[in-house]
């Protein structure tokens, strides 16, 4: 990452990496991502509107691991962060086709965190496994920059930044700050929309959310301390497991 793109994500809160994901990279998630959803449907749950997911990923599919550590991405993302990375959480996200009317949610994930230089306490890396363009649904978010003021309100935002519409083939990557305004887009359109949405954290940081559980695999038994520690930022979901299956 060089200076340009740290301007940018200060003056936006996101960065579009492109087509980082090449088209062997492209095959072999999707194929994890439609193994996952063929071999463990209860484990896929509506979400949002018009959306299923599995944010157990890491329990149905812990290869998916090779995304969230990706070497073409996750220096990127420790340089944005400025220091060690935690695991927040993982989300596999489908939206299949839709003939209903054009639906956004804008929300925010967190509070702004006034302490980083881009005020940013959790990261998400937004993943798309499909090609997304203008006819189909997206991922949107609205611009602020770190030197704006942060505006509660929605629609004052949305009349300041405007939207940004995350269009891209297969293989198109985004970062941006979860404090930062933004939605899935849900269009009439017979496409089908497959992401991987995954946040990333601080290590001393209080954990994110309790979507998505870490396997011991991971931030226990792993023989690499970087793993261990990259995992070992325990939400309350994991601790619960972990009462309930002692030695497992």
């Amino acid at each position: 990452m060089d200076q340009a793109d740290r301007d940018f994500f200060a003056a936006n809160g996101y960065l579009n990496l492109g087509q980082v994901l090449d088209s062997d990279d492209v095959q072999y998630f999707r194929a994890m991502f439609d193994g996952d959803m063929e071999k463990y449907p209860y484990f896929w749950h509506r979400y949002g509107h018009h959306q299923h997911a599995n944010y157990e990923a890491l329990i149905t599919s812990p290869q998916f691991d090779e995304l969230i550590r990706h070497p073409k991405i996750y220096p990127t993302i420790e340089a944005l962060m400025g220091g060690p990375l935690c695991f927040g959480e993982i989300g596999l996200r489908m939206m299949r086709a839709y003939d209903g009317p054009l639906h956004q949610g804008w929300h925010r994930d967190r509070p702004h965190w006034d302490e980083h230089p881009f005020r940013m306490d959790y990261i998400q890396l937004m993943v798309y496994l499909s090609d997304v363009d203008e006819g189909t649904h997206c991922f949107s978010l609205s611009p602020e920059a770190i030197s704006q003021p942060v505006l509660e309100d929605k629609e004052e935002q949305l009349k300041r930044g405007g939207e940004y519409h995350l269009h891209g083939p297969a293989g198109t990557c985004a970062l941006f700050n979860v404090a930062v305004l933004h939605t899935a887009t849900t269009r009439p359109t017979q496409a089908e929309r497959r992401t991987v949405q995954i946040y990333y954290g601080h290590r001393n940081r209080a954990p994110l959310a309790n979507d998505s559980s870490i396997p011991a695999a991971f931030w226990r038994d792993s023989k690499d301390a970087e793993t261990r520690a990259f995992y070992g930022v325990l939400n309350e979901r994991t601790k619960v497991y972990l009462t309930a299956f002692p030695g497992a």
